[in-house]
């Protein structure tokens, strides 16, 4: 199970981790923390330190009743931010969140190896035509609505069911189009209530019936901080716990703001199953 990135084949079949860098001002946990080139550069090494196969660049906060953000400023966020790690970094396979096809596009082209779109397509009727014709690996998440609208759309009949349906419709849609290297993400968090998250995680490994890998993110969401009555800045030791079970499950990705603890799952999860 692998996916070409750059020239670059990664294997999946061994979980890997993705370490998450916000460079908007508004993200419910970090936003605001990388202003400065300097702070950027020394997070991104911290993290490939620390193990990261992937760091993901994201510039438009995709939390709850999250601002707009226009394209161009989308693209005046990133855009840098990817020159800046490309130049310190030659290796680095930087994903970058985006739903927007012109951002995906621009992006790429200035060095990044894969997108990450929380819509699957369904926000940039362009988006997929430009991924088959960019020819990287795409990542599409499960979603209802936008940001904004997402918390209203939270009516199942079988939550498990319905994900899977849209995962098939998506997945025969971008095949259609020759995208060959696709990664699934439930999304957690998105158009879900708390327990509708946990409900997902329980029967998580269902998402194997789909034969792509798939990547978890629960990082410090509100399924882990709620449920303990905590906050974000206090929840990492719930997200390390979920991580695990997320692992067992099957997941092939951990997309997390903490590398450190992350690896260290991954590596216990290895040697459970040698």
């Amino acid at each position: 199970m692998t996916i070409n990135c750059k020239g670059k084949l990664i294997d999946l079949s061994t979980p890997k981790v993705m370490g998450i860098l916000n460079v908007t001002p508004d993200s419910f946990y970090d936003g605001g923390f990388y202003k400065k080139e300097s702070n950027i550069i020394n997070q991104v090494q911290k993290m490939l330190d620390e193990g990261a196969t992937f760091i993901d660049i994201g510039a438009y906060s995709s939390k709850p009743n999250a601002d707009e953000v226009s394209q161009n400023e989308e693209l005046q966020r990133i855009i840098p931010i990817i020159e800046l790690l490309v130049s310190q970094f030659p290796d680095i396979i930087l994903s970058v969140d985006t739903f927007r096809a012109e951002v995906a596009k621009q992006c790429i082209g200035k060095g990044a190896a894969l997108i990450n779109d929380i819509s699957a397509g369904h926000l940039d009727e362009n988006m997929l035509e430009t991924i088959a014709n960019l020819q990287v690996p795409y990542i599409i998440m499960h979603m209802r609505g936008t940001p904004k609208t997402m918390q209203q759309q939270t009516k199942y009949d079988n939550i498990l069911k319905e994900i899977l349906f849209y995962f098939s419709e998506r997945i025969t849609s971008a095949r259609a189009l020759g995208i060959k290297d696709i990664i699934i993400d439930p999304g957690f968090g998105f158009a879900k209530t708390l327990e509708q998250n946990f409900e997902l995680l329980t029967v998580l490994k269902n998402f194997k019936l789909t034969h792509l890998p798939f990547l978890v993110g629960i990082s410090r969401k509100s399924m882990i901080y709620k449920t303990l009555e905590t906050s974000p800045t206090k929840a990492l030791n719930g997200t390390t716990a979920l991580n695990m079970v997320a692992l067992q499950k099957g997941a092939s990705i951990l997309r997390v703001h903490d590398v450190k603890e992350a690896v260290e799952c991954v590596k216990l999860y290895n040697q459970l199953n040698i």
